[in-house]
């Protein structure tokens, strides 16, 4: 069994209700309203605007005037006078006040052809910012922010391209090991001649990379050619210890027959031993 509500109105009783507000509004004075919903050709007004205490009714009612026209359609003074009988006069005082609590706004500007054209805009909220229509204007392209320099890094004595070349090498292949440190190829050249100078000092490869991978943060790396150049700068070794050069092995000349005894003895060319050389015969 359908149970009911004995306390909600029927259809009914919902007009007759409505009937009796409309008659006690009237027995106790003022305004009645007897409104009907608009689905077509209406416009939404502010009460901001309707019951504005300092706009004169002419002020306010050429504003809902304005808001009621479709864009694009002319709203000057001229035209406005055409319209209404108040005149070109009190039409203009009127949109001076209107401009003057922001709810029109006009602006000159030129046209493609060169000539000047006043622009009428209206404002059914003043104080919300720039109307739809100066959003749907074409915005001027935003010049992108110019990427932080990267920290300077140690350079080689000797830049010879195979050194180079291994510098460059060994950061392309940092991001097998943690692929936070994938460099753009711009990082990789302004970071190669730090790796080289770690080389040039006598470091492997694998102890270069070791160093710049070894106990990496936990967090992300939101610029990793920059942590990169700080490392290869901060932990610089120094240079290897100065080793004096080790001298020539002594030189052993190739056995020789003397012409002058026959016997055997080492001299770069053929020729007479030194006994034979400082012997009497030497000085006869």
């Amino acid at each position: 069994m359908d149970t009911q509500n004995p306390s909600a109105p029927t259809r009914a009783q919902s007009r007759i209700a409505g009937k009796n507000h409309l008659h006690r509004q009237a027995r106790a004075g003022g305004i009645v309203h007897d409104n009907a919903r608009h689905t077509t050709r209406f416009t939404v007004i502010g009460n901001h605007l309707a019951q504005h205490p300092e706009l004169s009714g002419l002020a306010i009612g050429l504003a809902v005037h304005i808001q009621s026209l479709p864009a694009g359609a002319r709203a000057d003074i001229k035209t406005l006078a055409a319209r209404f009988p108040e005149g070109t006069t009190r039409i203009a005082a009127a949109l001076r006040e209107l401009e003057a609590h922001g709810y029109l706004r006009r602006e000159r500007q030129r046209t493609p052809a060169g000539r000047i054209v006043t622009r009428t805009i209206s404002c059914n909220q003043p104080g919300r910012g720039p109307t739809q229509d100066h959003q749907e204007q074409p915005r001027k392209k935003r010049t992108p922010p110019a990427p932080k320099p990267l920290p300077a890094v140690p350079r080689p004595a000797y830049p010879a391209p195979p050194l180079l070349q291994t510098a460059t090498d060994l950061l392309a292949g940092l991001r097998h090991h943690d692929p936070r440190l994938l460099l753009s190829e711009r990082d990789t050249a302004h970071l190669a001649p730090g790796v080289a100078a770690w080389l040039e000092r006598d470091v492997t490869p694998t102890a270069v990379r070791h160093a710049l991978t070894t106990d990496l943060p936990t967090e992300p790396l939101c610029r990793p050619a920059a942590f990169l150049a700080h490392r290869l700068t901060t932990q610089l070794p120094p240079p290897p210890p100065f080793r004096a050069p080790a001298p020539p092995p002594p030189i052993r000349h190739p056995f020789q027959t003397c012409d002058g005894c026959d016997r055997p003895f080492r001299a770069p060319t053929p020729g007479r031993c030194r006994d034979c050389r400082t012997g009497p015969l030497e000085g006869a």
